[in-house]
């Protein structure tokens, strides 16, 4: 990137580079570039860090930061350069003001600047990332230190930036679209777990990579004890309720490197990676203290209580496959159902061996 000169401020650097910039922008060779470039990757966050190495190349600032919406819809930063801390207040001013309004922002001093509050500082440009006539998201420029004089673009250059940068938001948008639709195939519309198809598919990679490694894998099956009741006693909606806190509940339990999934009705389960059988049984522990501590439903006015049945099941002591440690981890679980419910089983090499 260029070294930029501490003498001059944003609006001087960006008078320096008008003609030139004009004359990039209306040149075809650019657009070709930044069609290809945008769209060699469906990865938001490459997308946007491409959109900013453009942008600084195009005009020399301290921070560029390209802020749009993620996967859960919210506004964030998906790429940046040169942004600390102290800019934070600076950025989400100059960003948000450009999503509402859907214009160009251009600012030589913000601290005197009406249209944005809080403790900001220096200068600023913003432009709106438009696709398909909407608001995707904002590319930001911020220095530090305000400006002698407001920084502008001629209308011609500022046109012609227009143009350009399109494209990238339409590669940008496609690229949240498509994360969107693929975190969806593998997601349980319900609780917002990973969905029994995900679980199997990780499985089988994990199987193979214990295999390989030597290292342990483990795997928890659990059931909500007395779940019927609660949808015979207060509806379906209230169930669902109790299956979203029951959720919550176990992905807390869980490790970063662990995948929680929605198996099926009232049944969760839980992929540890490295974990052995003692590291698993004590997960299933906190689990099921959680579930038969937690009040469900006190939103609805209502204090439920439920348990849990974990079914234990590990790699290689008692399965060699995905497959048989999805049947040893779930015959696990209904032992538990079966004395008694409200506990904990671990899957016995003796018991596998019977069934086969």
């Amino acid at each position: 990137m260029v070294r930029l000169s501490s003498k001059t401020d944003l609006a001087a650097r960006l008078k320096q580079r008008l003609r030139t910039l004009r004359s990039r922008m209306e040149r075809r060779d650019t657009l070709v570039e930044t069609i290809r470039g945008a769209n060699a990757t469906t990865d938001p966050g490459k997308v946007a860090h491409w959109i900013v190495g453009q942008a600084y190349d195009w005009i020399p600032a301290p921070c560029w930061a390209v802020i749009a919406n993620d996967m859960e819809g919210q506004p964030a930063v998906l790429a940046s350069e040169g942004l600390t801390p102290s800019l934070g207040p600076s950025l989400w001013g100059a960003a948000n003001w450009v999503a509402k309004y859907g214009r160009e922002f251009f600012s030589g001093d913000l601290s005197r600047d009406a249209r944005v509050s809080g403790e900001v500082s220096g200068s600023a440009l913003g432009f709106p990332l438009v696709c398909r006539g909407k608001v995707v998201g904002a590319l930001i420029a911020l220095d530090p230190v305000a400006s002698a004089t407001m920084p502008t673009l001629t209308a011609p250059t500022l046109n012609a930036l227009r143009l350009v940068l399109e494209p990238q938001a339409i590669a940008l948008e496609n690229a949240v679209t498509i994360q969107r639709a693929e975190a969806l195939s593998v997601t349980d519309d319900l609780t917002r777990l990973y969905n029994s198809r995900y679980l199997n598919q990780v499985l089988r990679r994990e199987t193979k990579r214990a295999s390989r490694s030597g290292r342990p894998l483990s795997l928890l099956f659990i059931d909500l004890d007395g779940f019927k009741q609660v949808n015979d006693n207060h509806g379906h909606l209230c169930g669902s309720k109790a299956l979203v806190e029951a959720a919550g509940l176990i992905r807390h339990c869980a490790r970063e490197t662990d995948v929680v999934a929605r198996f099926g009705g009232d049944e969760f389960s839980l992929i540890l990676p490295d974990t052995g059988r003692d590291g698993a049984v004590s997960v299933a522990v906190r689990i099921r203290e959680r579930v038969s501590e937690h009040d469900f439903l006190q939103t609805d006015g209502l204090r439920l209580r439920l348990t849990a049945s974990v079914g234990v099941a590990t790699l290689p002591d008692v399965a060699g496959s995905a497959e048989e440690l999805i049947r040893a981890a779930d015959m696990a679980m209904y032992k538990v159902k079966e004395t008694g419910k409200n506990g904990i089983h671990v899957a016995q090499e003796q018991e596998q061996e019977a069934k086969r």
